[in-house]
């Protein structure tokens, strides 16, 4: 009897800690079913907060974002970096995890359009600042983003190439990374001029310490595009993000953040 009650208590504690642990995976899998994994494009960095907070309000489903240039991001992916989500700033880029298979479409997802900027600091003596300063004798450094890796800083080679500046204003040119390094650069006085994405030149701090004019359209669209991850363990809340951001009340409040809806 006493040996029948050991293995009864025996049983019990097995069942119990079964439990416990069956519980906390469970709820480990609610809390990770709760969190979408996105690789964002550094032009986004102002402009997806907001968009983010106001996601995670409505449906209690948190973005933890992975902000660099879209050339590094999909390098990432490609090497097997676990996102749910990508979140280009072109279309290249994300299509080219579309061409490796390692997306769950047949094709990159327009979800905004962005633009170029000319920004200068209030201080600078280059105000008002007008798109001939890049021509200005004054200006020894201007800020662009890599072209191989960013799509801004493919714009802007592109746009200075259009106007008939590039050869002229290479020697000038300081590149970064990605495009919010290159706004670093310029907000922090290290270059006169920036070229750099509409949506950093709209948020609170740029406002505050700078003017912008905007590029002509003389640099090929930029057209942000996004991919969810085809091995991802939350493609359902993945596409459940995307719809949203490309929901009617969501594209009409993407100029105010320095984006053009696609719809």
């Amino acid at each position: 009897m006493g040996q029948f009650r050991r293995k009864s208590v025996a049983q019990f504690v097995i069942n119990f800690v079964a439990l416990l642990l069956g519980a906390a995976s469970f709820q480990a899998h609610a809390q990770a079913a709760k969190e979408i994994r996105v690789a964002a494009a550094a032009d986004l960095q102002s402009a997806l907060p907001p968009i983010a907070q106001r996601y995670e309000a409505k449906t209690g489903v948190k973005l933890m974002v992975s902000y660099g240039s879209s050339g590094t991001l999909a390098t990432q992916i490609l090497n097997g970096a676990p996102f749910d989500l990508f979140l280009g700033a072109d279309y290249v880029f994300p299509e080219k995890i579309v061409a490796a298979n390692l997306a769950d479409s047949k094709d990159a997802i327009p979800y905004a359009k962005g633009a170029l900027v000319l920004w200068a600091r209030k201080d600078s003596p280059l105000q008002p600042l007008h798109l001939e300063a890049l021509s200005d004798p004054r200006v020894q450094k201007i800020a662009i983003a890599d072209e191989l890796r960013a799509p801004y800083g493919r714009a802007a080679v592109a746009a200075l190439t259009k106007l008939k500046l590039y050869d002229q204003l290479k020697p000038k040119l300081v590149v970064a990374e990605n495009v919010a390094q290159a706004s670093q650069f310029v907000q922090s006085g290290n270059a006169q001029l920036g070229l750099i994405s509409l949506t950093t030149a709209m948020s609170t701090t740029f406002k505050e310490q700078g003017t912008y004019v905007l590029v002509p359209d003389v640099y090929p669209a930029i057209r942000q595009c996004a991919v969810i991850i085809a091995k991802s363990d939350r493609r359902t809340e993945a596409h459940a993000f995307l719809d949203w951001l490309l929901t009617t009340e969501i594209q009409a409040e993407l100029p105010k953040l320095g984006l053009d809806p696609v719809r």
